[in-house]
């Protein structure tokens, strides 16, 4: 019996659901490096936008995807079930709002014009938060609805008076201090971090093949920690930059290994949610909140 489960296990496929953001790199490296394969995975990973990754939920095209925590709010409110099963990464002033020089605080962006991505999406919750804790709402602002690639490039082009943007893009404003400045960052607002979830039905019929992901996952964080240079090559190749560009991308991050996703899983978790359930709620992102008690299955991290 033993081996036809091992037989079975080594042809459990899953597709998954990333972007080019620095923070879901070691799900690349765990496809590139083999660790998926070695721990029984057939995985496909695809590169959907942020804004249309649910729909390929919905549609069966993927099993699993990677994003913030609170996105997983509005696709639960959406009817888009899914559960996360692990943390990838907190951005420590890896997203960010960048605004021109003659602005001098978050309250100054009051009838002006940002580019942000649509709503549901990290960029506009994290501009969202921004401007509700300096006393202003989306509405006070107009927002042109831009990803954070071409919102950084059409900046530094000089159009819009501000942009939310994340790592490598907020890098290349960082390089062009005459088209404006960074005016805060998830320094100033620990706002985004990122975990990994499936479909119910996925987990439910493969919770070895669920394990074998948290376990690839944490088994490619070792390999960034026993051989860096090797490891940013190849994180880095996937969105087109050296592994020590990529190191530089990565330093406003921090994955999370078994321990730091024990002690967000034990509370961090849930009291973010409902904050950002409250807050999307109030943006009109979500028209009621899901259950947030079953936002999470924290068995795959033990």
């Amino acid at each position: 019996m033993a081996v036809s489960g091992v037989a079975s296990a080594q042809e459990t496929k899953v597709a998954i659901g990333i972007s080019g953001w620095t923070g879901f790199a070691p799900l690349t490296l765990a496809k590139e490096a083999g660790i998926f394969k070695k721990n029984g995975l057939d995985v496909t990973i695809k590169k959907i936008p942020q804004a249309s990754r649910h729909l390929a939920i919905a549609s069966g095209d993927i099993q699993c995807a990677a994003t913030t925590v609170e996105t997983w709010v509005v696709w639960n409110a959406a009817g888009i079930a899914t559960k996360q099963i692990f943390q990838l990464d907190k951005s420590y002033g890896a997203d960010g709002m960048v605004v021109r020089a003659n602005i001098g605080s978050i309250k100054e962006l009051k009838g002006k014009t940002v580019a942000a991505s649509a709503p549901g999406t990290s960029p506009y919750f994290v501009l969202a938060w921004m401007l509700k804790q300096n006393g202003l709402t989306t509405k006070d602002v107009t927002i042109v609805n831009m990803e954070p690639g071409p919102a950084a490039q059409a900046f530094i082009a000089g159009q819009n008076d501000a942009a939310m943007t994340y790592e490598p893009y907020l890098s290349s404003v960082r390089a062009k201090p005459e088209a404006g400045k960074i005016i805060a960052t998830t320094l100033d607002y620990p706002v985004v971090m990122d975990t990994f979830g499936c479909t119910p039905a996925f987990l439910d019929g493969n919770p070895k093949a669920a394990k074998a992901l948290a376990e690839s996952y944490f088994e490619a964080l070792d390999m960034i920690a026993k051989d860096q240079a090797k490891a940013y090559e190849i994180m880095g190749a996937d969105v087109k930059q050296t592994g020590e560009q990529f190191g530089n991308s990565a330093k406003y991050l921090r994955w999370q290994d078994r321990a730091a996703n024990k002690t967000f899983f034990a509370g961090e978790h849930a009291k973010f949610s409902k904050e950002a359930a409250d807050l999307l709620l109030e943006t009109g992102v979500i028209k009621q909140i899901p259950d947030l008690s079953k936002l999470a299955d924290t068995q795959f991290i033990q």
